[in-house]
């Protein structure tokens, strides 16, 4: 499927010099957004993980399908002070700035082997973050995926001991 008829290019968003990749129309027209669920739960198949984690907010839009589709857990990795239990942490530099990303202690246990689910990878610093966290609570990162990689802001370099699918590169 050629992702590109459903992803919309805006300039200058959220500020000059970023083109910003809009998936809005991807979710509005259903046959793309369920080829997308169809293409990460295959993922998630073949690197037979055990529990899928989502990143706060559009992260969530794929990675709960996912996991239905893939009868498995769905883990939510949120920004900082949004969850209300015992949470891991782990900081890194964002786009726009130094970020930070919680998940729930005991969501994730030794021996999982977790999907990690987003929207975009861009600079690669959220996914390596929810990579860090994984492995701090002893489990396994199967896979990262996303429906779009960014190339040329870092990710690589972030994410170089990982195996990353993406569904489309810009």
């Amino acid at each position: 499927m050629d992702l590109n008829r459903y992803i919309a290019s805006v300039p200058d968003f959220p500020v000059p010099g970023v083109d910003f990749k809009d998936i809005t129309p991807l979710l509005a027209d259903v046959t793309a957004f369920d080829w997308t669920v169809e293409a990460m739960a295959a993922t998630g198949r073949r690197v037979e993980a055990t529990k899928v984690a989502g990143f706060d907010a559009r992260g969530f839009l794929w990675s709960a399908p996912v996991a239905r589709q893939l009868k498995l857990p769905m883990v939510p990795i949120r920004k900082a002070g949004k969850l209300p239990r015992d949470t891991a942490t782990e900081s890194y530099q964002g786009e726009y700035g130094a970020e930070s990303v919680q998940l729930h202690r005991d969501a994730i246990v030794p021996g999982d082997a977790v999907l990690l689910v987003d929207d975009v990878i861009a600079t690669g610093g959220a996914m390596r973050a929810g990579c860090r966290l994984v492995e701090e609570l002893g489990a396994r990162v199967a896979a990262c995926a996303a429906v779009i990689r960014l190339t040329g802001l870092g990710a690589q370099k972030q994410l170089g001991d990982y195996e990353v699918v993406s569904l489309i590169d810009y």
